[in-house]
């Protein structure tokens, strides 16, 4: 039905893109879980593995399998049929940022593991100014994880094609249907007008404290490898 209504004009060669691009991200999921799990093993039956890195390798182990399982139910919502209902099918927004979530988990575990074997720890004097670089660090890096997460939700409910300016949307600074949806708290993860505000504040937000971070630590002395990441991480920002 949903084909007749929607996508009838579809040929073959598009719906083999679309086919295929979803087959790669799947093998390609699984040659990453492999490429992980199967060394690992190896060098737990090598005992090269610490009793702390043990933990850490299991961890990691299960944020990979736990991974490939919410891509599965993320794709199992797309696939549901929704009684009268002949809307676009879509996964579920919340599934959606869930699977990202835990990418982005998953990602960052692994670096952090990484780095912290190839490069040793500086040691430094806990100075007031540093303790507070490193509580700015944390809450920033949340805020990225959060707007990273509200994309996810733009993604989901295709809320990128509601308003298409920018400063503004559309005519104004605050659309008129920011709040449409009732009760009041849909609105944040159902409403695309919403989402899509959010994403930009976030956006926007995460922007500020990045380069605010960047003003402070010019600060601070710190070793050069800290310095580096915080100015990568000012670039990468711009960039993106």
């Amino acid at each position: 039905t949903v084909f007749n209504s929607l996508n009838h004009d579809m040929t073959l060669t598009e719906f083999k893109f679309i086919w295929y691009m979803e087959y790669s991200h799947r093998m390609w999921g699984r040659v990453v879980g492999l490429a992980y799990i199967l060394p690992a093993a190896y060098f737990w039956r090598k005992g090269w593995l610490s009793r702390p890195m043990k933990g850490c390798v299991l961890a990691l182990c299960g944020l990979v399998c736990f991974q490939g399982l919410l891509g599965w139910y993320m794709v199992k919502s797309g696939l549901e049929e929704k009684p009268d209902s002949y809307d676009i099918p879509r996964v579920s927004q919340y599934r959606l940022a869930a699977h990202l979530g835990s990418a982005l988990v998953l990602y960052s575990a692994s670096l952090w593991t990484g780095l912290s074997l190839l490069l040793p720890r500086h040691k430094l004097p806990e100075t007031h100014q540093l303790l507070r670089l490193r509580q700015f660090a944390h809450g920033t890096t949340a805020l990225i994880f959060l707007t990273a997460l509200s994309g996810a939700f733009v993604a989901g409910l295709d809320a990128g094609l509601v308003y298409n300016s920018f400063p503004k949307m559309g005519e104004r600074w605050i659309p008129d249907d920011l709040l449409a949806f009732s009760p009041v708290l849909r609105n944040i993860f159902e409403n695309p007008t919403t989402v899509q505000f959010d994403h930009r504040i976030l956006g926007i937000a995460s922007f500020t404290a990045v380069t605010a971070l960047y003003l402070f630590s010019r600060k601070i002395p710190l070793p050069r490898r800290t310095r580096m990441a915080v100015t990568s991480l000012l670039a990468v920002a711009c960039m993106q």
